[in-house]
């Protein structure tokens, strides 16, 4: 195993690893234990009680988080005639029919998001390969499969996160930036948390929200107190 560094195993002393966190709290001790130069990413691990391997238990979806990611998104549109038109306005990066599929296919992938309209799906779907094991395949699911496109654009530029169980089921998603005020943090992963709470299957048995470490980039793990968080919601 790595050895870590002096900043990280100072980080690690001033967080106890027996004891659950406040919501408040971990977010603050997270900020406080953050030491890298940059502006680092929060990060969040949920740990759900389901089992991913059957398909009436893959927790997956989207939020738009109340104050935004702090990263500015590049999302691209498929779509065609006043649909394109209607994503350009809402912000898309970039907007193409097939001849952005063949670019993709060509080995571009300067986008943090995709969205397209039902009716390029026959020309996106040729893109499962590359797009899939990046996560970034539209999909009704999530809503990036849509005619609404350009309030979902709105919505990606905003903020909006998409989310997808791991096979541990396990939700890793990003809830903000470092240099986000506690308050803003702790919202954003209300807003998050409330969420997957909605879409709980009715096939999972038991407890469903296991447990919840919040991070940066760099930083060690802060374990939440999650029962109280969901009997908070």
């Amino acid at each position: 195993m790595a050895k870590k560094g002096k900043l990280y195993q100072a980080a690690l002393e001033k967080i106890d690893r027996t004891k659950l966190y406040d919501l408040e709290e971990a977010v603050g001790l997270v900020k406080e234990t953050a030491f890298a130069k940059f502006d680092e990413t929060v990060d969040i691990a949920v740990k759900l009680g389901v089992n991913p391997k059957h398909a009436d238990q893959m927790v997956r979806g989207s939020v738009s988080l109340p104050n935004g990611t702090g990263k500015d998104v590049r999302v691209l549109a498929f779509a065609k005639g006043e649909k394109a038109k209607e994503a350009e306005e809402a912000g898309a990066d970039f907007v193409g029919e097939d001849d952005m599929v063949e670019k993709v296919q060509g080995g571009w992938f300067d986008f943090d998001k995709v969205v397209a309209t039902p009716d390029m799906m026959g020309s996106v779907g040729k893109l499962g390969r590359v797009l899939g094991p990046r996560g970034l395949m539209p999909n009704p699911k999530v809503g990036s499969v849509t005619n609404d496109i350009g309030k979902v654009v709105g919505e990606l530029k905003a903020g909006r996160i998409e989310f997808r169980v791991d096979k541990n089921g396990i939700i890793h998603t990003v809830v903000g930036k470092k240099s986000f005020d506690a308050d803003k943090l702790t919202q954003n992963i209300r807003a998050l948390l409330d969420t997957l709470m909605k879409l709980k299957p009715s096939s999972a048995k038991g407890q469903y929200v296991k447990g919840i470490y919040v991070s940066t980039t760099m930083s060690p793990g802060v374990k939440v107190d999650h029962q109280k968080l969901v009997n908070e919601l």
